[in-house]
C-alpha cells in the first residue's frame, strides 16, 4: 500500500549499491543529434508545477519552519517522573526522532497534573512549593547560539508570596544561566514575558521553571523562540525557501483526516493540543490555518488547503472555507476578524480529503460511498465560496488500489478494470461531474527495485502491491530515470482517461500530482536530509518529464517543502533538492515548451507494460543517454535548454534549431558536484552549487559535463520565416 511504501522508503532509503556505470542495454549513436522546433509549442509551464506539499509530521513543520524551541509546551503528557534513566525512552514521533520530555526538579510528587481547572487541554502542571528548596520542572536538549537573544512567555497562577524563577541554562556553573524572577502571581492565570541572551554555544541547554514559597503554583503554557523569528517562523529557513519560485504549498496529508480545524485557530496559547492518530504523535496546534497563511506570504506562494473528509463532515468543511474566505460580516469571517485577520484570505485551491481510498486513511470508506461524500462536501463548500477551485482526491488504476493478483492478471491490458470500484478517477467523472475542477494523483517511488509480475501472481487480494517488489540493481542512469518513468506512467493513464471520457478535454479538466517524492539516498538525521547529486539528477528528469504534459498537468507538489533544506536547530542551507528547484524555478516558470526530437531514443521498456512502475514508453527525450527539454522564455527573447547527464562520462550533442535565429552571448547554469554522492550539509563546505558561466556565441554543439544538470540560455535574434 502507498502508506507502507512511503514509510518504508523514509526508513530505508534504498541505495544504489555503488552501481554508477552507464546503462548498457542500449547503445547511443556516435554523435547525439537534437533538433529543436521553436514553432511547435505547448501551453506555458505554470509556476504551480513547482509546488510543495507540507504536513504536520514533527520537523516537516515544527523546528524546521516553526521557531518554537520547547516540546510539549502545553503539557499534553504528564510530568510524573524525575529525570529519565538512560534506558527510558521518551515518546517517539515520526520524522524527527524523540519528543523531549519535561522532568521534575525536586521530588517526583512535587509536580502533579491539574485536570480540574487546566489552562488549556486536559491538564496543567501544579507544583507544591517549599520555603527554601526549588520545586518545578525542566527540559533539556535546547540549542543556543552565543549572544543570540531569545524571547518567550509563560502563563502562571499561584499563591500570593510565591516566587517563580524561569531560567535558561547553558552550562554547569552557577553563572552559566540567566533567570527571570516572577513574584506577582494571583489566583488567575497571567502572562509574563521572558527575555534571555545566551552567553555560549550549546546543543544541550536547559529550560527550567521552579518556585519557592508556600502553597502551590500552576503553569499554563510556556514558549521560547529566537527573538529574530518572523511571526513565529524561523528567519533562516523561510528566507532560503523564499529564494525558490514554488507556486503553491499544499497543507494536508494523512494528518488532515483527523484534524479538528477549530482547534488550529484563535489564541495560540488557548488552542488545545490533540493526538494525531494518523502519525501517532501529539500536535500542539500552534502552526494552524492563520499561521499557514503567514507562511505562504513569507514564501511568496499560493496556499492550497485540504479539508478533513475522513472523520470530518461537510458542515465543518464549509465553515473552514468561510473562515478563510468569508467577509468579516459572515459568522466565521467575523471569528477570523476577531482573531486578528479582518481581510479574507481568498484561498483559491481546496482539496476534498486526502488519499480517501487508502486503508491507512482515517475515516476511509468505499468508492461508491465516498463519491456521495465528495458531492456533499463540494456543494457545501461552494455555498460558502462559489469561486473556489475544488480538487478531487483521485486514484488511477496504475496505483496501489488494484489487488496484486488482479494487476498481474491484467498487466498489459488494464482496460477491464476501468470503471470498477478500483477506479476512483472514473468514479469522480461518472458520479461527481461538475463537483470538481481538478483531479489529483499521488505517487512515491523508491529506487533499487521493480514490480515483479511473477511474484504478484503468487499474492492474493489481501496482500499489498508492495509485496510484489523485488530488489533490482540499477545503474546511476537507470535509477535517475526510474521516477520520471512514474510521471510518464501517470501521463499515459491520464491520456487513457481523456480517450474514455472526452469531456475531460472539452471542459479542460487538468491533472494535479499534488504529492510525490523519490527516495534513493541514505538517511542522515532527518528523513529529508542529505539529498545528494543522485537525487538531483533524478529530480531534473522528473521536472523535465512533467513539463512535457503542460496541456493537462498543471499542478504538482513535492513531498515535502522542507526537504529542500538541510537544517539543524540553529542553521540551514539549500541542499541538492533545493538547488534543482531553484534552478528550474528561475528559468522555466512561464516558459513556453517547444518540440525537441533526436536520433537516440530512450531504451525500450525493460519490464512488462502495465506494471505499476513500467510505462508503455520510457520517459525522457530521444537523446539517450541525455534527457533534454527545450522552451522559449516567457518574453520569447531566449531559447532555454535543460540537459541532464546522469552518466559519469562527458556527452556531446549537435544542436539544430528551427523557427528562430539564435545569435549573441549564451549562458550556462550548471548544477553538479565531484561525485554522485556530493551533498550539502549545514556547517560543511557546500559540495553542490549552481555555477553560472558564459559559453560565448551560440554553439552548434555542446559538451555536457558528467553527473550534471544544465540550463542553457540562447539569445533569439529573430523569428525565422
Amino acid at each position: 500500500m502507498r502508506s507502507k511504501r512511503l514509510i518504508c522508503a523514509l526508513a530505508l532509503f534504498c541505495g544504489l549499491g555503488g552501481a554508477t556505470a552507464q546503462q548498457a542495454n542500449s547503445a547511443p549513436p556516435h554523435q547525439i543529434q537534437a533538433t529543436i522546433d521553436a514553432q511547435t509549442t505547448s501551453p506555458p509551464i505554470s509556476k504551480y508545477l513547482y509546488g510543495q506539499f507540507i504536513e504536520h509530521i514533527r520537523n516537516t513543520m515544527y523546528s524546521s519552519l516553526w521557531a518554537e524551541m520547547l516540546d510539549d509546551r502545553k503539557f499534553y503528557f504528564p510530568i510524573t517522573m524525575a529525570k529519565p534513566e538512560p534506558e527510558a525512552k521518551p515518546a517517539s514521533v515520526p520524522f524527527g526522532g524523540k519528543l523531549r520530555q519535561w522532568h521534575t526538579v525536586g521530588q517526583a510528587g512535587d509536580v502533579v497534573m491539574d485536570k480540574v481547572h487546566p489552562f488549556v487541554g486536559d491538564q496543567s502542571p501544579r507544583i507544591t512549593l517549599d520555603a527554601t528548596t526549588p520545586h518545578g520542572f525542566q527540559q533539556e536538549g535546547l540549542a543556543l547560539l552565543k549572544d543570540k537573544k531569545y524571547t518567550g512567555r509563560i502563563y502562571l497562577r499561584g499563591a500570593t508570596g510565591s516566587k517563580v524563577k524561569v531560567s535558561l541554562i547553558w552550562g554547569p556553573d552557577a553563572q552559566d544561566r540567566q533567570t527571570v524572577t516572577i513574584s506577582a502571581l494571583t489566583e488567575e492565570y497571567k502572562k509574563f514575558p521572558l527575555v534571555f541572551t545566551a552567553k555560549a554555544d550549546t546543543s544541550d541547554a536547559v529550560f527550567e521553571v521552579t518556585g519557592v514559597g508556600a502553597g502551590t503554583f500552576y503553569v499554563g503554557t510556556v514558549s521560547l523562540m529566537p527573538a529574530d523569528n518572523i511571526d513565529g517562523f524561523r528567519a533562516d529557513t523561510t528566507s532560503l525557501l523564499r529564494q525558490i519560485k514554488m507556486g503553491f504549498w499544499r497543507y494536508g496529508g494523512n494528518y488532515t483526516s483527523g484534524l479538528i480545524w477549530y482547534h488550529v485557530v484563535g489564541d495560540i496559547d488557548r488552542r488545545p493540543p490533540d493526538f494525531d492518530h494518523a502519525w501517532g504523535a501529539m500536535q500542539t496546534n500552534d502552526l494552524g490555518l492563520d499561521e499557514f497563511m503567514e507562511l505562504c506570504k513569507l514564501l511568496n506562494v499560493q496556499p492550497y488547503i485540504s479539508v478533513n473528509a475522513g472523520f470530518g463532515d461537510s458542515h465543518s468543511a464549509a465553515e473552514e472555507v468561510e473562515y478563510m474566505n468569508g467577509a468579516a460580516t459572515t459568522y466565521m469571517g467575523a471569528k477570523r476578524a476577531r482573531n486578528g485577520h479582518p481581510e479574507p484570505y481568498h484561498v483559491k485551491f481546496w482539496n476534498i480529503g486526502n488519499e480517501p481510498w487508502g486503508a491507512w486513511q482515517l475515516g476511509r470508506t468505499d468508492e461508491k460511498y465516498y463519491m456521495m461524500k465528495h458531492n456533499e462536501f463540494a456543494k457545501a463548500m461552494r455555498v460558502a465560496d462559489p469561486s473556489i477551485i475544488l480538487i478531487a482526491s483521485g486514484l488511477m488504476l496504475q496505483n496501489d488500489n488494484v489487488p496484486p493478483d488482479q494487476r498481474a492478471k491484467y498487466v498489459g491490458n488494464l482496460g477491464p478494470l476501468y470503471g470498477t470500484e478500483a477506479d476512483w478517477d472514473a468514479g469522480f467523472i461518472k458520479d461527481c461531474w461538475e463537483n470538481f475542477n481538478i483531479i489529483a494523483e499521488h505517487w512515491y517511488a523508491r529506487g533499487g527495485h521493480h514490480w515483479d509480475i511473477e511474484k504478484a501472481k503468487t499474492l492474493n487480494a489481501t496482500q499489498p502491491n508492495d509485496d510484489a517488489y523485488v530488489k533490482q540493481d540499477q545503474t546511476l542512469l537507470e535509477a535517475s530515470r526510474y521516477p520520471a518513468d512514474t510521471v510518464r506512467l501517470k501521463a499515459e493513464e491520464w491520456e487513457g482517461y481523456q480517450k474514455r471520457f472526452p469531456q475531460l478535454v472539452q471542459e479542460h479538466i487538468p491533472l494535479a500530482i499534488d504529492e510525490y517524492a523519490y527516495f534513493n539516498v541514505a538517511p542522515r538525521g532527518s528523513p529529508f536530509a542529505g539529498e545528494n547529486l543522485k537525487q538531483v539528477l533524478a529530480y531534473g528528469m522528473i521536472l523535465n518529464e512533467m513539463a512535457r504534459y503542460t496541456d493537462f498537468l498543471t499542478m504538482a507538489a513535492q513531498t515535502t517543502g522542507v526537504s529542500l533544506l538541510d537544517f539543524n536547530k540553529t542553521a540551514s542551507t539549500l541542499n541538492g533538492l533545493g538547488l534543482i528547484y531553484k534552478l528550474y524555478g528561475d528559468h522555466f516558470v512561464g516558459a513556453i515548451p517547444v518540440a525537441l526530437s533526436g536520433n537516440s531514443p530512450q531504451p525500450a521498456p525493460k519490464f512488462p507494460v502495465g506494471s505499476p512502475d513500467q510505462p508503455e514508453k520510457s520517459s525522457g527525450s530521444p537523446t539517450y543517454p541525455l534527457d533534454m527539454y527545450a522552451a522559449l522564455s516567457a518574453d520569447r527573447k531566449y531559447l532555454i535548454l535543460s540537459v541532464v547527464n546522469a552518466t559519469q562520462s562527458e556527452q556531446k550533442v549537435n544542436l539544430s534549431v528551427r523557427g528562430v535565429h539564435l545569435a549573441g552571448t549564451s549562458t550556462l547554469w550548471q548544477l553538479t558536484g565531484d561525485s554522485p554522492d556530493a551533498v550539502n550539509h549545514v556547517g560543511q563546505p557546500p559540495q553542490l552549487a549552481i555555477k553560472e558561466s558564459s559559453v560565448g556565441n551560440v554553439p552548434r554543439s555542446i559538451s555536457v559535463a558528467p553527473i550534471s544538470v544544465n540550463v542553457y540560455q540562447f539569445p533569439i535574434a529573430q523569428v525565422a520565416r
